[in-house]
């Protein structure tokens, strides 16, 4: 995330050329694409977390043959 942030202050000040500006955007662009696929593994184990704490959720459950509604419940 520093990085990403130097780049964009790098940026914002105007005193690059254009082929170091182009590299810092493209760079910022990849760092950016990392940032965001590790905050998705992120959120994915949370939610794998927070399953495996409550239980499964109602989507979860699978009825086997013979169940009702009413048998769910009573576990």
């Amino acid at each position: 995330m520093q990085r990403i942030e130097e780049i964009v202050r790098a940026l914002e000040s105007n005193r690059l050329d254009l082929e170091t500006a182009l590299a810092l955007f493209e760079e910022g662009a990849e760092e950016l694409g990392r940032a965001r696929e590790l905050l998705e593994r992120a959120e994915l184990r949370i939610e794998e977390l927070t399953r495996s704490a409550n239980g499964p959720a109602p989507a979860d459950v699978v009825r086997t043959e013979g169940e009702d509604a009413d048998d769910l419940l009573d576990e």
